[in-house]
C-alpha cells in the first residue's frame, strides 16, 4: 500500500513537471513570436530593422550564454578544436544568421497566423535537403506525406486575406535556411558525437551570427538609424524581448531534457493553434475559412509525419535492444562454455 502510494506520487509529480515544462515552452514562444510581430511591425511598435533586433537577442543572448558557462558553469562547454569551430560551427552560424534574420522580416509583412501556417513547410524542407545531403532515403509514402503539407499550406495560402508575395518569399527562405541549420547540424555536428544544447549552442553559435549579421546591417540598417534622430533605445522593450527569447532556450533545454523531442513537436502543434487564436481575436487578423481548412491539412500533414518518425524510432530502439539482448546472451554463452 505504502509503496504503492509512494509510486503513484512519484507518477503525478512526474506528470505535472511535464505538464509545467510544456506550458512554460508554449509560453515563452509564444511571447517571443507574439513581442516579435509588435516590435517589427509599422503599425504597432514600428522599429521595422529585423538585423538590428536580431544582434540585440543575440548579443544579450551570447553574454548570458558566457555568463552560465564560464562564471556560474550551470553547464559543462563542450570541448571544440579551432579546426571543428571553423569548419562547423562558423558555418551553421552563418546559416542560422540568415534563418533569423529572414523570419524576423517576414513579420513586417505577414501576420502571426499565416507564418504559423507557412512554418507547417518546415518538414518538407528538411525531408527534401535530407534527401540532397543523402541522410534521408526517397520513400514514396514519406513523399505523399510532404506533398498533402505543401497542398495544405497551398490552400492556406490561397485563403489569406492580406497576402503579401515579398513576406512569404522571405518566410519560405527563413525555413529553407532553417532546414539547411538542421542537416548541417546533423553532418557536421552530430556526426562527429558533439551534442550542443540550447546553452551551449547559444555560447558557440551567437558570436558568430552577431559577426555575420554586422555585415548586412552595416549597408542595410545602420545608415538609416542614423539618419533617425529620433530613435532611442527602449530598454524596457528590448531588454525583456532579448530576456524573454533567452529564457524560451532554457525551455527548450528542460522540454527536451526532461521530456521529448516528441513532446516538443505536439506543444509546438499547441502553440500554433493558440497563436492562430490570438492572431484572430486579440490582434484583429482576418483568419478565413479557408486559411483554417489549409493549415487543418498541413496539420494532419505535419501530424502523421511526427507519428512516423516516432514509430520509426521506437523500431529502431526495439532493434538495438534486441542485437544488446543477444549480444548479451552470446557473450553469457561463451563465458559457460570457458568454464
Amino acid at each position: 500500500m505504502g509503496k504503492g502510494a509512494a509510486l503513484s506520487n512519484e507518477v503525478v509529480k512526474k506528470i505535472i513537471l511535464s505538464y509545467t515544462y510544456v506550458a512554460l515552452w508554449i509560453f515563452l514562444s509564444f511571447t517571443v513570436i507574439v513581442y516579435s510581430k509588435y516590435i517589427l511591425d509599422r503599425k504597432l511598435y514600428g522599429w521595422p530593422f529585423p538585423i538590428s533586433l536580431t544582434m540585440i537577442h543575440m548579443t544579450f543572448c551570447s553574454s548570458l550564454a558566457f555568463l552560465l558557462v564560464r562564471v556560474f558553469k550551470v553547464v559543462e562547454p563542450v570541448s571544440l578544436s579551432w579546426n571543428v569551430y571553423l569548419t562547423c560551427i562558423l558555418p551553421i552560424g552563418a546559416v542560422y544568421s540568415v534563418s533569423l534574420w529572414l523570419s524576423n522580416s517576414a513579420y513586417i509583412y505577414l501576420s502571426v497566423s499565416f507564418i504559423q501556417m507557412l512554418k507547417a513547410l518546415m518538414p518538407v524542407a528538411v525531408y527534401t535537403i535530407g534527401i540532397l545531403f543523402k541522410k534521408d532515403t526517397f520513400n514514396n509514402s514519406t513523399m505523399g506525406n510532404m506533398l498533402a503539407i505543401s497542398v495544405g499550406v497551398a490552400i492556406a495560402a490561397y485563403g489569406e486575406a492580406k497576402y503579401d508575395s515579398w513576406g512569404v518569399f522571405l518566410q519560405l527562405l527563413a525555413v529553407l535556411f532553417e532546414a539547411t541549420r538542421l542537416a548541417m547540424k546533423r553532418i557536421l555536428l552530430t556526426s562527429k558525437g558533439i551534442i550542443l544544447n540550447p546553452i551551449t549552442s547559444l555560447y558557440y553559435v551567437a558570436p558568430s551570427c552577431l559577426v555575420f549579421l554586422s555585415i548586412p546591417w552595416i549597408f542595410l540598417e545602420l545608415p538609416i538609424l542614423r539618419q533617425s534622430s529620433s530613435f532611442q533605445f527602449d530598454f524596457a522593450i528590448f531588454g525583456t524581448y532579448s530576456l524573454c527569447a533567452f529564457a524560451l532556450n532554457l525551455a527548450v533545454f528542460l522540454l527536451v531534457g526532461k521530456t521529448s523531442v516528441l513532446t516538443m513537436n505536439v506543444a509546438g502543434v499547441v502553440k500554433d493553434w493558440l497563436l492562430i487564436a490570438f492572431s484572430w481575436s486579440v490582434i484583429k487578423d482576418t483568419v478565413t475559412p479557408v486559411n483554417l481548412i489549409g493549415y487543418g491539412l498541413a496539420f494532419l500533414g505535419v501530424a502523421y509525419y511526427n507519428h512516423k518518425k516516432l514509430q520509426a524510432k521506437k523500431s529502431q530502439q526495439a532493434d538495438e535492444e534486441a542485437r544488446r539482448l543477444l549480444l548479451e546472451r552470446d557473450s553469457n554463452g561463451s563465458s559457460d562454455s570457458q568454464a
